[in-house]
């Protein structure tokens, strides 16, 4: 009868910190998806409620924090990557295109079956071209993700989508009068100039890189005398809709500022005749 070994005992798998740090930021874009998803089911019922509006713009907003937290907790972890990159252009499309604007049709463009569900349809597949644009600009050769520029090409979806809830928020301060029929043709524009701003090569700021000067301080000035004029002549939630408002206008004023910088140095080049 042989003497038999002691069985040495197992090894526990030791406790992976950065595995656990790398799930932390994806669950916070997955909060975002939750929020969407339910802002989709609050307006997708057959007669949804101006409360029921306004709650899903509510669950809206909170999904624009998540989408603005998800970034810096991976940053601060240091767990950035590319399937983080990939899983919130998944999770934009949801919360940013596909529920503002189903909140849109069930809102007030219903009131244009055909015209409306083509600009609801414009608004999420110019929103599908926008994350795709983005995610090959922000794509190194090496497949992780670069840090962005001072300026974004295209309207980005997350600011879209701040316009419509801005919309929504400011109908429900106001008792219902921005979806009124009269105003159906209105959001409708607004909703297809949004869209082709996405899909654009307008210059938006991605305010990474803001820096103290005069020009900052002035606008910054104007914004807050702006609004506080906006807050005393109407209600208060249509300061949000100024405030975005000016976010696009300076897009534009900026893009064509660009533009014609550009064409004045062309212009500008010496040209040299042919020699032969």
């Amino acid at each position: 009868m042989g003497l038999t070994r002691p069985r040495r005992p197992r090894k526990q798998p030791r406790f992976d910190l950065r595995k656990a740090l790398f799930v932390l930021p994806n669950l916070v874009t997955l909060g975002s998806v939750f929020c969407g998803v339910n802002a989709m089911l609050l307006v997708a019922r057959d007669a949804p409620s101006r409360d029921d509006f306004y709650r899903a713009a509510i669950l809206l907003v909170l999904a624009m924090f998540c989408d603005l937290l998800d970034g810096r907790v991976a940053r601060m972890t240091k767990t950035q990557s590319a399937f983080g990159l990939q899983l919130d252009s998944l999770a934009d499309i949801v919360s940013f295109g596909v529920a503002p604007a189903l909140l849109l049709y069930k809102w007030t463009l219903f009131q244009l079956p055909v015209a409306g569900a083509f600009a609801a349809f414009l608004f999420v597949g110019c929103g599908a071209l926008r994350l795709a644009r983005f995610n090959v600009l922000a794509t190194a050769p090496s497949g992780q993700p670069q840090k962005p520029g001072k300026y974004m090409v295209g309207l980005p979806i997350p600011p879209a989508a701040a316009v419509v809830i801005s919309l929504v928020l400011a109908d429900h301060a106001c008792g219902g009068r921005l979806s009124a029929p009269r105003y159906s043709w209105s959001v409708l524009t607004v909703t297809i100039i949004l869209a082709l701003m996405m899909v654009s090569t307008l210059s938006f700021r991605s305010f990474k890189e803001v820096r103290l000067n005069f020009g900052t301080g002035l606008f910054v000035t104007a914004a807050l005398g702006s609004s506080l004029l906006v807050w005393r002549l109407s209600h208060p939630q249509f300061v949000l809709v100024w405030l975005l408002g000016m976010y696009l206008g300076l897009g534009v004023f900026e893009s064509l500022a660009l533009l014609s910088r550009a064409l004045l140095v062309r212009s500008e080049r010496p040209s040299f005749p042919p020699t032969g």
